[in-house]
């Protein structure tokens, strides 16, 4: 079985309540159905509800099994409201304004995810990262402990030479663009975890850098190194090793050249990526060249599952996703 279908075996096992914010795009229309009938979450499309029948007419979208909210008549709207409100009084929110940004669907499916009506939503079909982000960490915020939101990608090799079978979790990729020390520690801890409720392995944790366990001198490797100081401190029960260069993290035989002495060095299985820069180019060299499929990106750190799509998203990738996503709200 792979990754993928594993995933949706998981989602099946313990149906969960996903909202996909944006009801009346096209794809996800589609996707709602796909999810409604493989039984991988109990589907919420939000939007108006004629606009959405006129779209699954349009898609010969078949709908039966999916919830349909519309947001600015829901009777729920006063209870969202009242909640955004106490969220953001302190920051000048008024009542009068909450109730706008409550009919607003993404903040109306993250204050779903935060009330418990939902247990995760899915967006960006046709709204930016930043859109999608915005509510969630306002409504939602982030794990307790947790003060950095990342995002990982479950790389499937085609050659299982490498990683857990051909499995590697690589992170951030798409979130921070210089993290701290402590950011990388708190990144390390979440791809971890990503590596068990996703990709199903047991987490050996890499921590990346151009120099391999003080091979070489230089601010930004003393970054990873406190770093991974940072993370067996904080989580004890993390396997991770650090400084590493790539080839030392993956490759055994280097492995024993340049940390002979490290239980992760030559077998780790997730990575973590000094800076955004390195992350995002080398899961997109691991994918074009090393011919690996790229699941993700798997936002980590917020206190209830949200994920993001490409606004390139096919119909596939939004069910795929929505059944991720359900399978982070079954650990949560």
């Amino acid at each position: 079985m792979d990754l993928i279908q594993s995933i949706k075996e998981k989602a099946k096992s313990k149906k969960q309540k996903i909202v996909l914010p944006e009801g009346t795009e096209p794809r996800t229309v589609q996707a709602g159905q796909v999810i409604a009938e493989e039984n991988l979450a109990d589907a919420i499309l939000l939007g108006n509800p004629e606009e959405i029948k006129k779209v699954a007419a349009e898609t010969e979208t078949d709908l039966t099994g999916v919830t349909v909210i519309d947001p600015n008549t829901s009777e729920l709207i006063d209870e969202l409201a009242e909640t955004l409100y106490e969220l953001r009084k302190h920051k000048g929110l008024s009542m009068p304004d909450a109730k706008k940004f409550a009919k607003n669907p993404l903040y109306f499916a993250a204050l779903m995810v935060k009330v418990g009506k939902a247990d995760g939503y899915v967006a960006g079909a046709e709204n930016t990262t930043g859109d999608v982000l915005r509510p969630a960490l306002q409504v939602i915020k982030t794990a307790e402990n947790i003060s950095t939101v990342s995002g990982a990608f479950v790389m499937v090799l085609p050659d299982q030479e490498y990683g857990s079978n051909g499995l590697l979790v690589v992170a951030d990729c798409a979130v921070n663009p210089n993290p701290t020390a402590q950011q990388l520690a708190e990144i390390a801890y979440l791809s971890a975890g990503t590596a068990k409720s996703i990709a199903g392995i047991e987490p050996k944790v890499g921590m990346l850098s151009f120099s391999t366990m003080g091979s070489a001198k230089h601010e930004l490797v003393e970054k990873v190194t406190t770093a991974t100081a940072i993370a067996k401190e904080r989580f004890s029960d993390l396997e991770v090793e650090g400084e590493l260069q790539l080839d030392a993290a993956i490759v055994p035989s280097v492995a024993k050249k340049k940390a002979p002495d490290s239980t992760v060095a030559g077998s780790a299985n997730v990575l973590v990526f000094p800076d955004l820069q390195a992350g995002n180019i080398g899961y997109k060299l691991i994918e074009r060249i090393g011919k690996a499929k790229a699941i993700g990106p798997v936002l980590q750190g917020i206190a209830k599952p949200v994920n993001d799509l490409s606004r390139g998203c096919s119909v596939e990738d939004i069910i795929n996703v929505t059944a991720l996503t359900a399978v982070q709200a079954q650990n949560c």
